[in-house]
This record gives structure tokens, C-alpha cells and sequence, in this order.
């Protein structure tokens, strides 16, 4: 399976995202009021929007990224080595400026494919808007419009597990179980990540290190079910 892929011409990437603000009190009444409308939407047991605001990170028009991490594999004489770089920090607009120019000049060459756990309907899709919303234009790997299908250079290690089953979810965490491989989530995982970023002296490390493990995660498992060996601990080479 997918021993067609050029193993050494995919980026993978994971980002980590948090509600604009800390708590639902701090939006502006027009935010707070379009919150209000969306909590309607997305509760299922009567939560108010307060209760519901620590999911505000998941729809782009209320969160922002904080991190994004990517990952590709090198070529290194006879062997392969998994080199790993973050864009994270504060400043949104300048982290996905960094995050647009890595991809343009990624991307600059032909054949390249763009890799993500779920990506098609997280990560791509909000990395694009928030893009946009900075002000800022989308990069080639990024920008559909007009693209045919065959032509959108994703690849989204869900939906290739699904095998058509458009039911099936399966977390990255459960697939990489599934194969063997280790867990990312050994100190945080998603659902803790809005708090430690808020509430948690440069949490924003901790966060960049969790998600440069759900990189290697997410490479590990599309190089175990394309059937090529994989890369160890010591192969890794994380770039400032």
C-alpha cells in the first residue's frame, strides 16, 4: 500500500490551536453574542457559552494557531534521517508568514505532497482561513481553487485508513497504537492544551514539543502503512 509515494518529497505538519482569548468573558459583546449563536449549535447538554468557550480553538473564526509543526524526511549518504521545525509563538500572523514561506519554497519544486492527521477536514481547511484572516496570501500547497481533485497535493493519513468507510474516526493516537508505535500523548493531548497555554508559565513550549511529537507520530504511521522502514529516535534532527 502507497509504495508509489516519494517518501522524500512529503511535509508533514500538525498545528495546535487555542480560543482567541482565555475566557468567554474577555470577547467583545458582538463576540460574545456570535459565540452564543454557535454554542446553540454545537451543545448537547445544555452548556452555557461560558462552559462551552474551551472549545472555541476547533472553528477558526474564534481560535487561532499557536504552533505549527513540520516534518520531512532527509537523505543523509546511504541513510534517512526525520528533520523537524516549529513555527510557534504569540504573534499569529508572523508564525504562518514563517509557516507560508517554508511552503512556497517547499513547494517550488514538482511532486511535492502535503501530509496531516485529519487534515482535510482540520488542518488544511484552518490553517486557509486564518491565513486569510491575517491578511496574508495563501501558498500554493494551500490555495484549491481550481484545483481537480487529483490535483490538490494532500494527503491525510485518516482518510486512508478509513479505506471509503466514511463513518470511521480514528485518532492518530489509536493508529499509531494500532502499529506499534509510541504514544505522543505521554504528557499532554489536545483537550489540555488551551489550559496550558493560558494558565501555565511558557506553556507554549511544552505545546511545541507535543506537537513535534504528533509530527513524528503522524510520519511514523504513513511510513508503516506504505510498508518502508521506519526512522528511530536518534535519526531525528529537530532545526531552531
Amino acid at each position: 500500500m502507497l509504495n508509489f509515494l516519494n517518501i522524500d518529497k512529503i511535509l508533514f505538519i500538525d498545528i495546535e490551536t487555542v480560543p482567541q482569548y482565555c475566557k468567554f468573558d474577555d470577547l467583545e459583546e458582538r463576540w460574545k453574542a456570535l459565540w452564543s449563536k454557535k454554542s446553540i449549535l454545537i451543545s448537547k447538554n445544555d452548556e452555557t457559552p461560558d462552559e462551552l468557550y474551551n472549545r472555541a480553538g476547533i472553528y477558526a473564526e474564534f481560535g487561532k494557531i499557536i504552533c505549527i509543526s513540520t516534518g520531512f524526511l532527509n537523505k543523509n549518504g546511504n541513510n534517512w534521517n526525520f528533520r523537524v521545525k516549529s513555527f510557534y509563538g504569540e504573534n499569529e500572523k508572523d508564525l504562518l508568514l514563517d509557516f507560508s514561506n517554508l511552503l512556497n519554497k517547499y513547494f517550488s519544486e514538482t511532486g511535492k505532497l502535503l501530509c496531516a492527521h485529519n487534515g482535510k477536514e482540520f488542518d488544511f481547511p484552518y490553517l486557509s482561513r486564518r491565513i486569510l484572516i491575517n491578511s496574508l496570501p495563501l501558498p500554493y500547497a494551500l490555495d484549491l481553487a481550481g484545483k481537480k481533485p487529483w490535483e490538490v497535493p494532500h494527503i491525510d493519513t485518516m482518510e486512508l485508513w478509513k479505506f471509503g468507510d466514511y463513518k470511521n474516526y480514528t485518532s492518530l493516537d489509536l493508529l499509531a497504537s494500532a502499529f506499534g508505535i509510541a504514544s505522543p500523548k505521554d504528557d499532554i493531548d489536545g483537550s489540555m492544551v488551551c489550559e496550558v497555554y493560558y494558565n501555565e508559565p511558557n506553556g507554549i513550549e511544552r505545546i511545541k514539543t507535543y506537537c513535534e511529537k504528533d509530527v513524528v507520530t503522524l510520519a511514523r504511521v504513513l511510513l508503516k502503512m506504505a510498508g518502508f522502514q521506519n526512522f528511530t529516535d536518534e535519526e531525528i534532527i529537530y532545526l531552531s
